[in-house]
């Protein structure tokens, strides 16, 4: 008895990948980073953004965020193996509080143009709110802040317009409201 052709074909029914910003309280101590990429990378995690800074000083205490992309059973896997970390005080999956959340990240863009394709980045800069931080008769250096899909959209506009060069900081998160992480 034969088969139709499409039972051969077995559909794809893994969960679809998705995108989560995580953000880690950790002990501001030498190695703490390397261990936290460490844990990404030894499990094949891909790492998209990721932004470290002090932010209690007085405590010690630095605030790592990443963006990185899994299905839920991974992000679930990430979240679990970062929390058991020692030097880890906490992990806030910032996408799962969905509008009680604020994300936002910064970019440098080096665009190069004369005349009408200059005129057209200048306008377009003003309709996205990039600022210009410096300017030559030959090129502009536009900072703009905004999420992380807006600076795309910006970038990806420059392009045909002279783009030479884009320096991003990663993504900065924090929860809405009074309550701290």
């Amino acid at each position: 008895m034969n088969q139709p052709a499409s039972a051969y074909f077995m559909e794809d029914r893994r969960d679809p990948s998705e995108t989560h910003t995580l953000s880690v309280l950790v002990q501001n101590e030498p190695g703490v980073l390397a261990r936290v990429i460490g844990l990404f990378s030894g499990r094949g995690y891909n790492i998209e953004s990721l932004t470290v800074s002090e932010t209690e000083s007085q405590k010690h205490v630095s605030r790592i965020t990443i963006v990185t992309t899994g299905t839920p059973m991974v992000i679930q896997q990430i979240k679990n193996q970062l929390d058991r970390m020692i030097p880890v005080y906490r992990v806030v999956d910032m996408t799962l509080i969905g509008g009680r959340s604020i994300e936002r990240e910064l970019a440098m863009v080096k665009v190069r143009g004369f005349g009408e394709p200059r005129v057209e980045a200048m306008r377009l800069a003003d309709a996205f709110r990039a600022r210009v931080i410096d300017a030559s008769t030959e090129s502009f250096v536009f900072e703009i802040t905004g999420s992380s899909s807006k600076i795309n959209q910006f970038v990806d506009l420059m392009r045909p317009l002279g783009l030479v060069e884009v320096s991003r900081t990663g993504v900065a998160a924090i929860g809405r409201g009074a309550e701290g992480m």
